[in-house]
């Protein structure tokens, strides 16, 4: 049947002669050779057949599913095989089962599998075979580098291996490869955008930081799925960029406001849905890049994120209604300690609502000199090297405003007025980034004194 082999290992390579590391080695090389291979324990071999025989089953897959033709294989049959060689014990998204004869020879299967926001250049796994026999796993020069956040084999019959890496990457024919099989992926998606809209949505936000990626790292890819990028927004709904900006034109024209975290955000995302406004969610990694990308592909365009700018929508329409000079004045002297110590410009404005207090504003340049700063830290760039444009808008429509503005009347509540306009600056800080140690501590500190003048009256 087959032809036995006798190996001899040496000291330092005994680790082999062990039955479970050869299994390994075998599973990882030969999975898929087109010849049956056994792996045959001698010891147990023989007390077998002095007892009864017992029937030996191959290590490997001589007809693994990708040689298969795709009307052949079930649904079940591509989530088995994905389990089987990938031992995720989630099921993948979707897939897209290559077989092509001409004018090269290329087999294989790449799956979709559910992305982590926080993703990295490796998360993904697609493996390279040559008729069957293992070559490598993620071999850039072969397979378009965003697709390597993808799982998967690809069988290259053709593949020129005995050449190195540099030959590769300038040989047409691989690059010919390396075309086809990103127009299949963009093909695939275009399909479930055009026929399976509920389901592409769906799949969004797993598969949206892959197609980010891909987007900046290859121009001919972004040009084929421009027009199938959607976005989430905070009413739930999915839409293109031309969708949105349709929607919100009379709002927001060539804008888009963005969320990056809709906990943290939360009364900034309350404040515009009052303000009948939407927004997008852009809270992976990637987006700070992407949305760069999108501005450099449609200058007209601009991205903000709500905490970034106080839209016109949000703000009282009846300006007669103003705050005046005096109040403008007194806030401004109440709130100066913001700005000498937490370096924040203030600003008072009548909000459409008032039940905030106040917000914070942190300036979309600031906001993304920081994401480059923590992207770039090793290479000397400090926060010191970009300074943080921060505004600390009051409401003036807000009755703890009017209370603090009627307090600094009398001279003797100045001790209250302090406490609690450093209240209100924390709350706002709060609503917009995490406090830090210190500041976090006073904050608990100054919540149990207000509590204690709130029972006994005393504000």
């Amino acid at each position: 049947r087959g032809t036995d082999i006798t190996i001899s290992v040496s000291k330092d390579s005994k680790e082999f002669l062990d039955e479970y590391k050869i299994k390994q080695v075998l599973y990882k090389y030969c999975s898929f050779m087109p010849y049956e291979i056994y792996l045959v324990n001698a010891d147990i071999k023989e007390k077998d057949e002095k007892s009864a025989a017992r029937k030996e089953e191959p290590i490997n897959d001589v007809s693994p599913l990708w040689l298969k033709n795709p009307s052949d294989c079930t649904e079940e049959n591509y989530k088995e095989f994905y389990h089987k060689v990938f031992t995720d014990f989630n099921d993948p998204l979707f897939w897209i089962h290559l077989n092509m004869d001409y004018p090269f020879r290329l087999k294989g299967i790449l799956y979709f599998p559910k992305l982590k926001n926080d993703f990295g250049p490796n998360d993904g796994q697609i493996k390279l075979y040559n008729n069957q026999v293992f070559v490598a796993d993620n071999i850039k020069e072969v397979i378009p580098e965003f697709l390597l956040l993808l799982k998967g084999m690809l069988d290259c019959p053709d593949l020129p291996l005995n050449v190195s890496r540099s030959y590769l990457q300038n040989d047409g024919y691989v690059n010919k490869i390396s075309s086809h099989i990103t127009k299949k992926v963009s093909d695939k998606l275009a399909s479930l955008y055009k026929n399976e809209r509920d389901n592409y949505n769906k799949y969004w936000d797993d598969i949206h930081p892959f197609i980010k990626y891909g987007c900046v790292r290859d121009e001919k890819f972004y040009e084929k799925v421009k027009d199938i990028i959607i976005f989430k927004t905070i009413s739930g709904e999915y839409a293109t960029l031309p969708e949105f900006l349709e929607k919100n034109r009379e709002k927001s024209p060539d804008k888009v406001f963005y969320v990056t975290d809709e906990k943290q955000q939360a009364q900034y995302i309350k404040m515009y849905k009052d303000g009948k406004m939407d927004a997008v969610i852009l809270d992976s990694l990637i987006d700070t890049n992407f949305i760069q990308f999108l501005e450099m592909k449609n200058e007209k365009v601009k991205f903000s994120r709500i905490d970034a700018d106080l839209s016109e929508t949000m703000k009282d329409e009846h300006k007669s209604d103003a705050p005046n000079e005096d109040t403008i004045k007194k806030l401004t002297e109440i709130f100066n300690f913001a700005k000498e110590s937490k370096k924040l410009e203030i600003k008072v404005e009548n909000l459409k609502s008032a039940d905030t207090p106040a917000i914070i504003l942190l300036s979309e340049n600031s906001r993304r000199m920081q994401d480059m700063t923590k992207i770039f830290g090793s290479m000397n760039m400090t926060p010191d090297m970009f300074p943080v444009e921060q505004t600390l808008v009051l409401n003036a429509k807000n009755n703890l405003i009017k209370r603090l503005v009627s307090l600094s009347e009398d001279e003797s509540n100045k001790e209250d007025i302090e406490m609690l306009s450093r209240h209100i600056c924390d709350l706002a800080l709060i609503a917009n980034k995490q406090l830090e140690p210190g500041e976090m501590s006073e904050f608990i500190d100054r919540s149990s004194k207000l509590m204690v003048k709130i029972a006994e009256k005393q504000i």
